[in-house]
């Protein structure tokens, strides 16, 4: 709704995944040639890391996109609180293996049958397990004893966990260390700083359709009170400038004052929640985030209803 208005293409804000909004900061970079190299170098297992929001998804989708072009298939499995069993039938199923009614052994040798005869065509093949911080120890054995699935030089199957800093702790335990002798790579995606912010926030203006000579609708100083209160964490980051975009839009303001940033903050309750939330303070709590995109439905839907109104009186104008 606010797009024409800011003369824009696109949402440059959206909190989905998309890889055409990639940021890549150094350390961004640096995963995804980690990842990149893992899989095609079939080294076997890597593990990313990350708190709420700092862009584990979207790397992954990027990874993907990337590996492709490269005939590698993959599984993706994004609810890790399966069964054993239902976790191989998910993955048989991606694969395009018939899983129905097959059990845990059949499954097994069905998708070593699968995996030997893509090693033989030189293809790669990959497991991908997001959020799987919430991993049960059950299913990372598991997933232990399918990097057994190998030939005398290659593991057939690659694998990346992706998942919050939880993950580490599970896999440093003592009756882990099995699972994680076979790390091979380990990399972590940490918050944006200030003047990574301010690049990200411009970057994703640019890309939805903002023209480069034109006035700046997030200033400095604002982009630095959206740093402030979304630590930057890439996805409080979106929540928060979007929330700003609708609100300047109802405002007909064709710059976000650093006053509007604070007054989305505290519609968002960011302030609260940082305030009182438990942890270490080095990114938002799932409670957190699920508030704050409550609060911005709840905003978008109200600004919806008086859209055609704003519109009518712009056109009058």
């Amino acid at each position: 709704m606010y797009k024409t208005f800011y003369h824009l293409r696109l949402n440059p804000f959206e909190i989905t995944p998309d890889p055409a909004f990639l940021f890549p900061t150094a350390r961004h970079n640096e995963a995804l040639a980690s990842l990149y190299y893992g899989v095609t170098a079939r080294k076997g297992f890597v593990v990313l890391s990350g708190e709420v929001g700092t862009g584990k998804t979207l790397m992954l989708r990027s990874l993907l996109g990337l590996l492709q072009q490269r005939n590698v298939a993959f599984a993706l499995v994004f609810n890790p609180t399966l069964s054993p069993l239902e976790f191989l039938r998910y993955i048989a199923g991606d694969f395009g293996i018939p899983s129905g009614g097959r059990a845990k052994d059949e499954l097994l040798q069905a998708l070593n049958t699968f995996l030997l005869a893509r090693h033989r065509q030189k293809l790669s093949t990959l497991l991908v397990v997001d959020e799987a911080h919430h991993l049960s120890r059950e299913l990372l054995e598991e997933i232990r004893l399918l990097t057994n699935l190998e030939t005398a030089k290659e593991k057939l199957l690659q694998i990346i966990l992706a998942g919050q800093p939880e993950l580490d702790e599970k896999l440093d335990s003592f009756d882990l260390r099995q699972l994680k002798q076979r790390i091979a790579l380990r990399c972590h995606l940490a918050a944006l700083s200030l003047e990574e912010t301010r690049n990200y926030i411009q970057r994703r203006m640019e890309i939805a359709g903002k023209r480069p000579a034109s006035a700046d609708v997030f200033p400095g100083s604002t982009m630095s009170a959206v740093f402030r209160h979304s630590r930057g964490i890439p996805r409080l980051i979106n929540t928060i400038c979007e929330n700003a975009l609708i609100a300047g839009f109802a405002r007909r303001a064709e710059m976000i004052s650093p006053e509007t940033i604070d007054d989305v903050a505290r519609d968002l309750r960011l302030g609260v929640v940082l305030a009182t939330a438990p942890g270490n303070g080095n990114g938002p709590s799932e409670d957190e985030l699920l508030s704050a995109m409550k609060t911005l439905f709840e905003i978008r839907n109200r600004f919806r209803k008086e859209e055609p109104k704003a519109a009518s009186s712009t056109r009058l104008a």
